[in-house]
């Protein structure tokens, strides 16, 4: 499934920022749809073929709050494109502001759901019938994890 969302977009040249908007695909990061506002490309090239141009960046939109991000633009194809690695933190930063979501419960959930799935744990909101009261003690933070994916290299 691909979920597309509108965003802004403003090819930086040294004078000059040239606007226009277009769909960035939260699955693959990739953009399309790129409409410039006031800006012919017919007579006067893509943004990024000036020799004053300098970078492009994109802006998620959501009832006055923004997510800004760095887009990368292929010179050879003219597809502009979010890396991974950019793509996961506008994810993680658009739920922060637009739904009041931190990363890290962000997290939790996914791994909670990951375990229900695989049912090697009950999902978050159900006890079994014969558990404890639920302790008042704050839950130990996950001890850091080197390699892939941890918090060391």
């Amino acid at each position: 499934m691909d979920l597309k969302v509108p965003i802004s977009i403003a090819d930086e040249l040294t004078e000059e920022v040239i606007t226009s908007n277009g769909l960035l695909n939260l699955a693959s990061g990739e953009i399309g749809r790129i409409e410039y506002e006031d800006y012919d490309i017919d007579t006067q090239g893509l943004p990024f073929e000036s020799e004053d141009y300098e970078f492009t960046c994109g802006t998620l939109s959501n009832n006055g709050k923004d997510v800004e991000f760095r887009i990368e633009v292929n010179t050879v194809t003219g597809q502009y494109s979010v890396s991974a690695s950019e793509l996961l933190e506008i994810k993680v930063r658009a739920a922060a502001l637009f739904a009041g979501v931190s990363g890290p419960a962000l997290a939790v959930q996914a791994s909670a759901r990951a375990q229900a799935a695989l049912g090697t744990a009950p999902p978050a909101n159900t006890k079994p019938a014969n558990a404890a009261p639920a302790s008042t003690a704050p839950a130990a933070e996950p001890k850091p994890r080197g390699g892939r994916g941890g918090r060391y290299h």
